[in-house]
């Protein structure tokens, strides 16, 4: 059996957690990082709201990964298949194994799309679309425009996933955009929601409830979309708001559907996760270290802290993680705690938007000196433009 290579600090994941932790311990004088990442494209995700919406080019969100590596760290372009946290070895895909002293959960989630029966088939084609995958936003924009009349039903499915007010944001951009086509009075949009309410914060929730009025949307709350039946055009809905369960059918002529998510296959087999149902990772919320593994720690999307999954709480989380990384390794202790910091920029119109930014008691939590619990124009310009310019040449560098 051949050797397994070791590193003192192995980083699993090359999305936005991973570059950025990965770039911090690297500006921190750490030489030996390495990075697990398969894939050869980098995505700033956040902008799929504006290709599904017709306002940003699908090309704009990628980079090759090479050009976002943090210089010096070593790329392993390979994928996870186990994680040993007891011996502290990480297996790959191409049975090599990698050893390590401190090891940096950060996958991402997967996208879940056989659990809704029928989506995997038509997703893409017949009026269903999603903003959740590169390929599939600019089909969403395809599918927008061309809608002048019929039912418009737009999905949210229980349990968390990455971004969870972009569901919305797409239903506001394509009901401002139908408005401006003076079609939105011909169009029947519904926005079905597993949750009792619009949006966990009140003050936002109250902004959003007066957008919805404005475009007319229907919302079932408590309500999920369970299966999709292309050849008759109709979605089946479970109604959980009352006793008992309930199903019913809908028609659609176009559909943002969201699939489920969870963290990826692997991770769930591992003694990293809370649990093998959605498998994420057991961690502090305040410090983001594993709770039985203390040289595993975990930030993103694949965590188990109760909070949006966001890249601005990725932002938050990575100089959490490095400060007590660092600290440990000098035999120390960090006093640095991540408090649930997250950020839900809703786009409510072209050119107007919503900046939610909150913690984990869900409580306000600002960081810009402006009244953001309305919409604002100068909040649309920030996503547009500013965010992707401290994305790719701050946050990505470890200065942000």
């Amino acid at each position: 059996m051949a050797q397994a290579t070791h590193h003192e600090i192995l980083v699993i994941g090359g999305g936005t957690a991973g570059i950025t932790t990965a770039a911090r311990l690297r500006r921190k004088g750490k030489d030996d990082v390495a990075i697990v990442e398969p894939s050869d494209t980098h995505y700033y995700q956040p902008l799929w709201t504006l290709v599904g919406g017709g306002i940003e080019p699908a090309a704009k969100t990628a980079r090759p990964m090479a050009k976002v590596m943090p210089s010096g760290v070593t790329w392993i372009k390979d994928a996870v298949e186990a994680i040993d946290p007891v011996d502290q070895q990480v297996t790959l895909e191409s049975g090599r194994t990698i050893e390590y002293g401190y090891l940096i959960v950060a996958p991402g989630i997967q996208l879940d799309w056989d659990k809704v029966p029928g989506l995997p088939d038509v997703v893409g084609t017949r009026g269903v679309s999603s903003n959740y995958r590169y390929d599939l936003a600019p089909r969403t924009w395809d599918f927008i425009k061309d809608m002048k009349s019929g039912h418009a039903v737009f999905t949210v499915p229980d349990g968390a996933i990455k971004c969870g007010g972009a569901p919305q944001k797409i239903m506001y951009l394509a009901s401002d955009h139908w408005q401006r086509q003076g079609v939105l009075d011909d169009i029947d949009v519904t926005f079905i929601l597993p949750g009792d309410g619009i949006f966990g914060v009140p003050s936002f929730a109250r902004v959003l409830e007066q957008v919805i009025d404005r475009y007319g949307i229907n919302v079932m709350y408590e309500h999920e979309m369970v299966a999709i039946d292309a050849e008759a055009g109709e979605i089946t809905v479970v109604d959980r708001s009352g006793d008992t369960e309930t199903t019913n059918r809908l028609p659609y002529d176009f559909l943002h559907a969201v699939p489920p998510q969870s963290a990826p296959d692997w991770l769930k087999a591992t003694d990293l996760a809370e649990d093998t149902a959605v498998g994420y990772v057991d961690v502090d919320p305040a410090t983001l270290r594993h709770t039985k593994y203390p040289n595993v720690y975990c930030l993103g999307d694949a965590s188990n802290a109760p909070t949006a999954k966001t890249g601005a709480a990725v932002r938050k989380q990575a100089p959490v993680v490095v400060a007590h990384v660092l600290a440990d390794m000098a035999g120390e202790e960090s006093e640095k705690r991540y408090n649930g910091y997250s950020s839900c920029p809703i786009t409510t119109a072209r050119g107007k938007l919503l900046l939610a930014e909150f913690d984990y008691n869900s409580d306000p939590a600002p960081s810009i000196p402006l009244n953001t619990a309305k919409e604002r124009t100068d909040m649309w310009y920030l996503k547009r433009y500013g965010l992707p310019v401290l994305y790719w040449n701050l946050m990505l560098k470890g200065l942000a």
